[in-house]
């Protein structure tokens, strides 16, 4: 698993099922309508052939709406008054949290991530922090099996892998991120909420932002979506698997154990080209079902 990312699930240990929540929220009035089509996915040129970002393959991709926004903190609040959901790592007591200067690291994870008693969606740095100022930024802390809950209560889904990139691209036919080819820079162009400096302990935060972002900064893409790239790692539907054909015991292996993780696509406010290049469309990884940082949320996609 990528060292950017959430150490083995199976760290975290059991809880038992959590409830079963049908349809009774709110869906937005902002969804964008995707009419699908024939669309080609992946990339054959990757930076990071480990990941499985490869090869490019055409799909069908049937019409679905999307949110143009990731679930933020005020509507995943509405969902808990409601319902009164607790997050898996509300009930596992802990979550994962980016501490450069280091604190108790959770074993199987870089010493940048520290095992925080108390961190959650509503305290994202642990005790004593808050969202209040942060209503309208992602949701984080949230599980796979957490937006799993969320999309039922609101009659939505998450994406497919797909679906997830036709919406990133925007029409933009083999463009490496959102806004085309451009890269991001340390000063100069700033499209998305990435790290700026020397990672892990460094960050200039040219972008404006240490940490999330709200949901709906920086320029949309062609589609009018907020943040496909940068800012947090969005759960996809489908498990994490290793594309490529695995032509050595080394790919083999890295293909058994993506078996049982789920799919994020995204990158998130903590990558930055020297380490973690995956702000990229193409770009994907794999976490436990029950894993949760403070990077990782999520957005809703609607059957048409």
């Amino acid at each position: 698993m990528p060292s950017c990312c959430c150490p083995p699930s199976a760290e975290r240990g059991a809880l038992p099922a959590g409830p079963r929540l049908t349809g009774h929220g709110t869906r937005p009035d902002r969804l964008v309508r995707l009419p699908g089509g024939r669309f080609r996915t992946g990339t054959d040129a990757s930076p990071l052939p480990r990941d499985g970002e490869g090869p490019s393959r055409a799909v069908e991709v049937r019409p679905f709406a999307i949110d143009p926004l990731a679930v933020t903190n005020a509507w995943f609040a509405d969902f808990v008054a409601a319902t009164g959901y607790r997050t898996e790592a509300e009930r596992f007591g802990w979550s994962l949290v980016f501490r450069p200067e280091g604190s108790v690291a959770s074993q199987g994870a870089p010493p940048w991530w520290s095992r925080i008693d108390g961190a959650c969606w509503r305290a994202p740095e642990g005790p004593g922090s808050g969202i209040d100022t942060r209503a309208a930024h992602p949701v984080v802390h949230v599980s796979w099996n957490d937006a799993m809950a969320f999309a039922a209560w609101v009659g939505g889904r998450l994406p497919s892998e797909a679906e997830w990139e036709y919406a990133a691209a925007a029409g933009l036919s083999g463009a490496r991120f959102p806004w085309g080819d451009r890269e991001p820079d340390e000063a100069a162009f700033l499209p998305c909420n990435i790290w700026q400096g020397r990672f892990p302990d460094l960050n200039t935060q040219a972008d404006g932002y240490a940490g999330t972002a709200p949901a709906d900064a920086f320029a949309p893409n062609g589609f009018g979506l907020h943040n496909m790239v940068g800012n947090t790692w969005e759960w996809c539907a489908d498990r994490f698997r290793i594309r490529s054909l695995a032509s050595t015991a080394r790919a083999r292996n890295a293909a058994a154990l993506a078996g049982n993780d789920r799919l994020l696509k995204g990158g998130s406010f903590l990558c930055h080209r020297s380490y973690c290049y995956r702000y990229r469309i193409a770009a994907r990884t794999g976490a436990g079902a029950d894993s949760s940082t403070g990077h990782v949320g999520f957005r809703l996609v609607f059957d048409i």
